[in-house]
């Protein structure tokens, strides 16, 4: 802010916002969290019928194992038994199988519903923030929130307590200059594209 003048320096508004009351309180992301949550009601539904069918073709399983152990039967009696115990046991394999999978693409689907749809609402925000930062003349717009925001297993980083500034105010390019001032090389030529040579790296001639 030393960079600032006096002049500039008082007629700088700044403001605060609450990030989080703002994403918690607007009717999209309350719409989105009814809409995740019927979904994930149907799924947990669906999950349990598939469990519930499972748990049943065990019991089955292990009848058809006790079965084929029993000695009070033929010879061809147990290996019929056996045979069809063998192919219940592939059948449980499969099933757990597609309800593992199952259960991976909801949530993967679910997890990537709630971040694209908590990305969108925070640009709206965004700009809605702008917005009223235009109108009421404020060259910065300061994020109270003390954490992140998120729709259920969503998370949405916010690592700048700076949400909205005007680029009257930035003061990187002057902070630059005089980093760069007297320096020795020609600093006007665009940035290396390649990563330069470690000097660590000892197989450097």
């Amino acid at each position: 802010m030393t960079f600032l003048s006096g002049s500039a320096l008082a007629q700088t508004k700044i403001a605060t916002v609450d990030l989080r009351k703002l994403f918690d309180g607007y009717w999209k992301t309350r719409q989105a969290q009814a809409d995740i949550k019927e979904q994930q009601t149907q799924f947990d539904k669906d999950d349990k019928s598939m469990k519930d069918a499972f748990q049943k073709a065990s019991d089955e399983y292990q009848q058809l194992v006790a079965g084929a152990n029993d000695q009070a039967i033929s010879t061809d009696e147990r290996a019929r038994r056996q045979q069809a115990a063998a192919d219940k046991l592939k059948q449980l394999q499969e099933s757990k199988a597609q309800i593992g999978s199952y259960e991976n693409a909801v949530n993967a689907r679910l997890h990537d519903q709630l971040q694209r749809t908590s990305d969108k609402v925070l640009a709206d925000i965004q700009e809605h923030i702008s917005a009223a930062a235009k109108a009421g003349g404020y060259a910065i717009i300061l994020n109270t929130a003390g954490d992140g925001i998120s729709i259920g297993s969503a998370n949405i980083s916010v690592p700048s307590p700076v949400i909205y500034s005007i680029s009257e105010i930035d003061l990187t390019a002057e902070v630059l200059k005089q980093l760069n001032a007297g320096s020795p090389i020609d600093t006007t030529a665009p940035a290396m594209t390649t990563p330069a040579p470690s000097l660590l790296d000892t197989n450097s001639p």
